[in-house]
């Protein structure tokens, strides 16, 4: 796409008024001429998504010389057009006829920078990198993900507490929980909400200095302090941000000269009345190695559990997620079967999750074909065998009796008393859920029941999950001790 549109300008003919050899000049109508026929090369090398978030508010200026001049909406959409899409803008500038060295985006009076020149920046907004030679720190800006923020997060009843958490630091200007730690598995959302908190303050308070970085980048870039005996910038840099937020703080248990220059760092901060928000797989307590004066400051504030995600949450992701990609590739169609059979068959973590969404959108998008079950299941065979659950029906069984104190023989009985029975519907709920049997395989096991009564206890248990809060909490933590 992107190679057509290039043609189709270059035949459009690329002098443009008033270009001449040697001396290029253009009027104020050629130059958004060149613009409108730009935007649509932008459009096809960024994508509809960041298109839509970043691009298409931006108002062109025209040109000075050989800078093209854009005003953004505020200071920080104008610092992510700068750092991430310059390069894109000027190419289908350039594409369109403009001779365009340079791009500049302003907000309104607020100074204008150059995109792709280096910038000094103050220290602690944004994370540092170690220069040579000077003895100084040099700032480049944070890295933090566009598409992680609060809008793009997915809430659910795993991670609603974590998420109003999260939404509290970002838009509260007083620290209420100091710190606040966020722990729980691989791929269930720690970073993006560290990343959302980073965003929103920005966008709120871009006075206020942030800085997002991960354990293990905190531990190199002490390291290459002492090396470079610098270790007072290295502090200084540290200890002067309105709100830091540490990602994976794990990765320091056991670095022990490390761990007490985070715990320096640690005191100072809260000392100073500065937010603190750091994310970890396990709880504080659960770290192995970890100092004990550390891990008892990390459970001084708030100590919030991401649980992993549950089928509705899963589906609700995929839905979110399914609407981006057709924004991307209109053309495809999809079955919204197919969603359900993905969020019931891929349970380990979020990042599965897209990365099968994103194979079932381009698999399609290439063979032209529409995303039906028959296709996900062939072109996700890896993912499906990888997560195939080992969980028994017997298994199921046995734990749900023991959860309910009952018998095991219980779970095959023919007795309905609701203390049995309800426990029995638990149990062929997990076993629908839980294993690829069908619903006649899962009757047979328990007490040769007919498929019907199986699919009558599973809307059941779904039904009641809604409504029963204690049912609720009991199915979560059978799924997760089965799944552990």
């Amino acid at each position: 796409m992107a190679a057509e549109l290039r043609a189709a300008i270059r035949a459009q003919g690329l002098a443009g008024e008033g270009g001449v050899q040697g001396g290029w000049r253009m009027s104020v109508d050629g130059a958004a001429g060149r613009w409108a026929e730009a935007r649509r090369l932008v459009r096809s090398e960024i994508g509809a998504a960041a298109w839509d978030r970043w691009i298409a508010p931006l108002s062109f200026q025209g040109l000075a010389g050989d800078a093209a001049r854009f005003e953004a909406g505020s200071p920080f959409a104008a610092d992510w057009v700068r750092r991430h899409y310059a390069e894109e803008i000027m190419a289908a500038l350039r594409e369109a006829g403009c001779r365009c060295a340079r791009i500049l985006v302003s907000c309104g009076e607020a100074p204008e920078a150059e995109a792709g020149q280096p910038q000094k920046v103050p220290a602690a907004a944004n994370s540092p990198v170690a220069s040579g030679g000077d003895g100084e720190f040099e700032f480049r800006p944070a890295q933090l993900d566009g598409r992680q923020t609060f809008e793009q997060f997915v809430v659910g009843r795993p991670n609603e507490l974590a998420y109003a958490a999260a939404r509290r630091v970002a838009e509260d200007d007083r620290v209420v929980y100091n710190p606040v730690f966020l722990h729980g598995g691989v791929g269930l959302g720690k970073t993006h909400l560290m990343h959302a908190i980073a965003w929103r303050i920005r966008e709120r308070s871009p006075e206020r200095k942030v800085l997002y970085l991960s354990a293990e980048a905190f531990l190199y870039r002490f390291i290459a302090a002492i090396k470079r005996d610098n270790t007072l910038a290295f502090k200084d840099e540290f200890r002067s941000v309105d709100v830091l937020l540490i990602d994976d703080v794990q990765f320091i248990a056991g670095k022990n000269s490390t761990q007490t220059e985070f715990f320096h760092t640690f005191n100072a901060l809260i000392d100073s009345g500065k937010q603190i928000v750091i994310s970890g797989d396990r709880a504080p307590g659960d770290i192995e190695n970890l100092e004990e004066r550390i891990r008892s400051r990390l459970q001084w504030g708030l100590v919030v559990d991401i649980h992993p995600t549950d089928y509705e949450l899963r589906l609700g992701i995929l839905q979110s997620k399914a609407e981006q990609k057709r924004a991307e590739e209109p053309d495809v169609r999809l079955d919204p079967k197919v969603l359900e059979f993905v969020a019931h068959r891929l349970s380990t973590n979020v990042r599965v999750l897209e990365g099968a969404l994103t194979r079932l959108f381009a698999y399609a998008a290439l063979i032209r074909r529409e995303i039906t079950l028959d296709m996900a299941q062939e072109t996700l065979a890896d993912l499906l065998r990888a997560s195939d659950r080992k969980v028994t029906i017997e298994e199921i069984q046995r734990k749900v009796a023991e959860h309910y104190n009952l018998r095991i023989s219980d779970m095959t009985s023919a007795r309905r008393a609701r203390p049995v029975a309800r426990p029995r519907q638990v149990a062929m709920y997990l076993a629908k859920t839980l294993t690829s049997k069908s619903l006649p395989e899962i009757g047979r096991k328990f007490g040769g029941r007919d498929h019907t009564t199986v699919m009558h206890a599973v809307k059941r248990v779904e039904s009641l999950k809604d409504t029963d809060s204690q049912l609720s909490e009991d199915v979560e933590l059978l799924r997760r001790l089965l799944e552990a």
